[in-house]
């Protein structure tokens, strides 16, 4: 009687993992410090802890998994992870909200315009034209979007086929998006770094857009591993958090993106020559 469970909540059992991880941050934290500072063996140690950390990931979801279909995660259980997941995108928002308060800040604070000739972008500079492939990125996360939400719905309804056939569609949108967009950087007439004739107005783009970049890439991660669950015969319309949680930060990046789009691209490029 001493072990009956007469209550809604998951009691963790204790797990190695919360440790190799903070071991792994912190060697992979430590070794690019060290590598930044060109030190001989910084490169090694940052692998070392990245490694770690992508391992740590693998076991510790793997068991979060095997907690899921043990029936481990109760209605109650589930709604705290939902609100793990919303706070967590709040981080993510502010994260970004930085990335655009740099940018506001280079255009139109009266001392940093006055430093690069009182024009934004500065004068004689090139810019990518909005309403070329950005404008296809756009509808490509548009319609990526749609197709996410279209195989959640299909799940719901208990159509396996529809779901993973929206899911599909959505990574391969998700890798037209990151190839366009390594294209674009590749023929971008201008540079992040100030020694190859980059300054503030490239600095700005390419570590915002670089950013989301970056989160394009970890949510069609996450979507392929919710692939490669749902052929496994994972997920019911009961469910399917991990599922859920990866759709919600997908929308979360096409949000980002739209207002990249009217920002940086549109708004910041107005008046400048197009590349």
């Amino acid at each position: 009687m001493a072990g009956t469970v007469n209550h809604d909540y998951h009691i963790l059992p204790p797990s190695i993992w919360p440790l190799i991880g903070s071991i792994s941050a912190i060697l992979m934290f430590g070794g690019l410090v060290f590598w930044m500072h060109d030190s001989a063996y910084g490169q090694y140690v940052f692998g070392a802890g990245f490694i770690g950390v992508l391992f740590t990931m693998l076991m510790w979801w793997m068991d979060v998994r095997k907690e899921a279909n043990s029936g481990d995660h109760t209605p109650v259980v589930q709604l705290h992870h939902r609100y793990g997941m919303i706070l967590f995108i709040a981080s993510e928002v502010m994260f970004f909200v930085a990335w655009f308060w740099a940018y506001f800040n280079a255009s139109l604070f009266p001392p940093m315009v006055d430093a690069i000739g009182g024009e934004w972008p500065p004068a004689g500079m090139e810019v990518l034209n909005p309403f070329g492939y950005p404008l296809l990125n756009t509808l490509i996360l548009l319609c990526s979007g749609t197709t996410v939400t279209w195989a959640h719905h299909a799940l719901i309804h208990g159509n396996r086929k529809d779901f993973k056939t929206g899911l599909l569609l959505t990574i391969i949108l998700g890798l037209v998006f990151t190839a366009i967009q390594a294209y674009e950087y590749g023929v971008a007439p201008f540079y992040f770094d100030k020694a190859d004739g980059g300054n503030i107005y490239s600095s700005t783009f390419f570590m915002a857009t670089g950013f989301h970049g970056f989160h394009v890439i970890v949510g069609t991660i996450f979507l392929i591993v919710c692939y490669l669950r749902a052929r496994a015969g994972d997920f019911t319309p009961k469910q399917h958090f991990g599922f859920e949680a990866a759709a919600w930060y997908w929308h979360f990046v096409d949000v980002v993106w739209l207002f990249l789009f009217a920002t940086i691209y549109v708004w910041g490029g107005w008046g400048a020559t197009y590349h």
